[in-house]
C-alpha cells in the first residue's frame, strides 16, 4: 500500500499525442497503455486512501475490528495484515462462495 505522500509524475496521465508525423504507432500504443496503467494506479491509491479514512473513523467511533456482517471481533492478526478489513474470516469466506 502506498502512502498518500507518494508523488507520481503527472506527465503520463496527460493526453497522448496522436500526430502520426511526430510519434510512431507503436509509441502511441505504448503511451496509451502507460496512461491507462497510471490512471488505474491512481484510482487504486484513491480507493486505499478512502478505505484507510473509513478505518480511522471506525477507530474514533470505537467500532474498529468489528465484523460488518456478524458483529463479532475480527482476529487481530487479520487486522495486522489488512488494516482496513471489515469482515471476519468466516464472513469473508462466505462472501467468496
Amino acid at each position: 500500500m502506498l502512502l498518500p505522500s507518494h508523488k507520481r509524475d503527472n506527465k503520463s496521465t496527460n493526453s497522448v499525442e496522436l500526430d502520426q508525423t511526430r510519434v510512431g504507432r507503436l509509441s502511441r500504443m505504448d503511451a496509451l497503455q502507460m496512461q491507462q496503467m497510471e490512471l488505474a494506479l491512481s484510482r487504486r491509491q484513491q480507493q486505499e486512501l478512502i478505505a484507510l479514512q473509513h478505518a480511522l473513523k471506525r477507530v474514533e467511533n470505537g467500532e474498529y475490528g468489528e465484523c460488518f456482517e456478524c458483529g463479532k471481533e475480527i482476529n487481530p492478526k487479520r487486522l495486522e495484515i489488512d488494516l482496513v478489513a471489515t469482515l471476519c474470516i468466516s464472513c469473508a469466506a462466505q462472501k467468496e462462495t
